[in-house]
């Protein structure tokens, strides 16, 4: 890394040795740093900065040495300098952030949270560094790290997936890079329970932000959230080389310029290898399903032709793989022996800037996702495929001074097709699913902001417009928001929006489904106050709601108490547009971000979500309705090489999804459904970096405990069933990680 340099000279007196002295600054923030080592190796003189960035080394014999300033969580910086006797160089240097792309500048941000800029009223942002710390050393995981987030219930050691407000997964968009992908995890398709990673490496993220109600209209498909994920360039002063390696998983980082001279393009190469299968194995063996290893790579490279027109191509290839033919003869005719899983991702961006004015940012990208699976017998238990293209423009123009248009479209042409057998014996079988189809959706957006009475208002109107081929139906999708600041550390927000999800191709083509299935339809209602707590800290309290219609469902499926007979289950039943929802709740959390002291955020959600039935008029909390949710990171640089974080999560329990009843710890069948709930969830996670200055380079040892409380923690794994005279019912639930202690290693150069 190079250091801004401001060199002068003062003379305080014949001397025949040096002195030298200056401020130590986060690239990012332009905070000046405490707690990092600044050393003079030739010389073995080291010494500490200040509270606030600042050193002194004196007593320096003239010569030629190598400043070296070094702190954990950070990039080390080297520069050669040549002492003469008399010389006093005063230094202004920048250091990075391990997560970040090198920078030789300061980028001076007066706002700790301005990557929030832009974003709807609940935005919430993480950086890369923040994802890093937050990432379990387990499964190193970056959408892991979001689980921490306000307003998330993530109640599954095993999934990377979680609901936000009560939202399920299945109705939030995963953006990476613009890209609205479907299921980008290392996972067991078609084979329950499982677990999931994220296919992409926390390594490559730049920033994370996740909004749930009163997000923009340049998000697509979605009803209930978005996860929005920006990946990172390569660095562009030299090669950097990071690897790492840990009980379940090993990976290996390459980045640097292209050429040797003016240097206008970076690469970055990453490769991750895991060993969960190994490790699952021994730690869960009642859950083989857990037991999957993965491998992915993921490559990006940009390059700016003139000041007027970038590229970047970006890729992703990963495949899971589950190999239980060690316990063969456990396995049943309908478990899987072998599974295999394969997902692909191609990126090509073009960014156009031709005047400060205005920045247009077009995608042409192609995803494959496919697996198969067979049982013991090596007969296929299912397989799939799903895929497509999207083509992708976004414009932004600030038209005047406080004014700023967004619109764009897309268009995304899908195909998938899927199967699954079941068999009653090594000779007769029956598909209980499958589909085949392709459609294509597209649609366009425009919004408008204006920012005005010295930035104390901001109005934000627009919408969407969306469209599908399987039945050619269409939406159109309003939204607007309203943010006034009536004295400077202070902003209340309003926002409104209705926001469509048309049903995937498996639905639109299966036995059980409908071309004429109608989209599913969400109104956001959001208010929210914010108030900044000095310069580096803040508290915001936001209330919300969120009305569903024609949410996908199958009203039959499910057997229940009707009177004093049940009705048996009937999982072929009809996929229909009846479900109905509502969402009400309050949410309050605090947070501090700096580059010195601690970080981190305590979070309270209440949230209550209430479903309704129009076929059958039944009301029922949601399988998402989790009434109680606290989450909360910390994190403090103890010294330049020590660093300690924890997070704790807690959740009140969701609904065990069915009509049943407990007694006497038993389930029978019932006549109401998600009544019974899953014991409450808490989770202590407690970390530790170590760094170590290397002659050429830096190691970090990293120690971590999971669940320190020992907290029993169960999951729902699924429905095996009833007994047709007694009504008993047979639930499978798995208990989560005990305490587990687990290690690793970073190293770069």
């Amino acid at each position: 890394m190079l250091p801004i340099l401001l060199l002068f000279f003062w003379t305080p007196g014949a001397s025949l040795v040096a002195q030298i002295g200056g401020t130590v600054h986060d690239s990012q923030s332009g905070e000046g740093l405490g707690r990092v080592t600044v050393r003079l190796l030739e010389s073995g003189s080291h010494v500490e900065t200040d509270g606030d960035g600042k050193f002194r080394i004196g007593e320096i014999q003239p010569g030629r040495y190598r400043l070296v300033v070094s702190s954990v969580g950070y990039r080390v910086l080297q520069k050669t300098i040549d002492l003469k006797a008399d010389d006093a160089l005063v230094f202004d240097l920048a250091i990075s952030p391990e997560m970040t792309e090198h920078k030789d500048t300061v980028e001076v941000h007066a706002d700790p949270f301005d990557l929030e800029q832009g974003q709807g009223p609940s935005a919430f942002t993480l950086s890369g560094t923040e994802a890093k710390n937050l990432a379990s050393v387990l499964a190193d995981d970056p959408m892991r790290a979001l689980q921490s987030a306000p307003g998330v219930a993530a109640n599954d050691d095993f999934d990377s997936r979680f609901t936000l407000h009560g939202a399920p997964y299945s109705q939030l968009g995963l953006y990476l890079d613009g890209i609205l992908l479907h299921q980008p995890f290392h996972t067991v398709q078609g084979e329950g329970p499982s677990g999931s990673t994220a296919v992409f490496n926390g390594d490559m993220v730049a920033t994370m932000s996740l909004q749930s109600e009163g997000y923009g209209a340049q998000y697509e498909d979605r009803t209930g959230g978005v996860i929005d994920i920006k990946t990172r360039e390569g660095s562009t002063d030299r090669i950097h080389v990071r690897g790492n390696a840990s009980v379940p998983s090993a990976g290996l980082l390459a980045e640097g310029p292209f050429g040797r001279k003016n240097h206008k393009g970076s690469w970055l190469v990453s490769t991750r290898k895991s060993y969960l299968q190994y490790f699952l194995k021994n730690l869960a063996q009642d859950m083989p399903s857990m037991a999957f290893g993965f491998a992915d790579t993921q490559a990006q490279f940009s390059y700016a032709l003139s000041d007027t027109n970038s590229f970047s191509l970006k890729l992703i290839d990963g495949t899971s793989t589950l190999d239980r033919s060690n316990v063969v003869s456990n396995l049943g005719l309908n478990a899987a022996e072998f599974a295999h899983y394969h997902f692909t991702l191609v990126n090509f961006g073009w960014q156009y800037t031709p005047n400060h004015s205005f920045v247009m940012n077009t995608h042409t990208a192609f995803t494959k996702e496919r697996y198969d699976n067979t049982n013991a017998i090596a007969e296929p238990l299912g397989y799939g495929n799903y895929g497509g293209w999207t083509a992708k423009t976004d414009a932004t123009w600030s038209w005047t001074d406080g004014a700023a248009l967004q619109f764009g479209g897309s268009a995304r042409p899908t195909s998938g097709s899927g199967l699954a057998n079941y068999y009653f014996d090594a000779n007769h079988s029956t598909a209980t699913d499958w589909y085949a189809g392709r459609a294509i959706y597209s649609g366009g957006y425009a919004q408008q902001s204006f920012t005005r009475l010295a930035k104390r208002w901001t109005l934000s109107v627009g919408g969407r417009w969306d469209t599908v081929t399987a039945n050619h139906q269409s939406a159109v999708s309003p939204q607007a928001s309203l943010s006034y600041s009536p004295w400077n550390d202070g902003k209340f927000s309003l926002a409104w929006g209705r926001y469509t999800q048309f049903p995937d191709v498996d639905s639109f083509y299966a036995e059980n489904g409908s071309a004429r299935l109608l989209p599913a339809r969400a109104e956001h209602f959001a208010a929210t106050f914010e108030e900044r707590l000095g310069n580096q800290a803040r508290i915001r309290v936001e209330a919300f709601q969120r009305n569903d219609t024609n949410l996908l469902w199958q009203p039959l499926a499910d057997a229940r108490l009707v009177g004093a007979a049940i009705q048996p289950d009937s999982f072929q039943s009809a996929i229909t547009n009846t479900l109905t929802g509502a969402t009400k709740g309050v949410e309050v959390f605090v947070q501090k971000r700096t580059a010195n002291g601690w970080n981190g955020w305590a979070s309270y959600t209440y949230a209550h979500s209430e479903m309704f039935d129009r076929l059958t008029l039944i009301h029922f909390p949601s399988e998402q309705d989790q009434r109680h949710t606290f989450n909360g990171y910390l994190s403090y640089r103890l010294r330049p090489s020590l660093n300690l974080s924890a997070k704790f999560s807690y959740g009140s329990g969701f609904p065990v999804p069915g009509f049943l009843t407990f007694q006497n710890g038993l389930y029978y069948i019932g006549a109401e459904r998600d009544l019974v709930r899953l014991p409450d969830y808490q989770r202590l996670d407690l970390r530790m970096n170590k760094a170590k200055l290397l002659k050429h380079g830096k190691i970090t040892f990293f120690v971590e405990v999971v669940n320190v409380l020992n907290h029993g923690n169960y999951r729902f794994d699924s429905y095996n069933g009833y007994n047709g005279t007694g009504g008993q019912a047979y639930i499978s639930l798995s208990e989560m990680f005990p305490i587990l202690p687990s290690a690793g290693v970073t190293f770069e150069f």
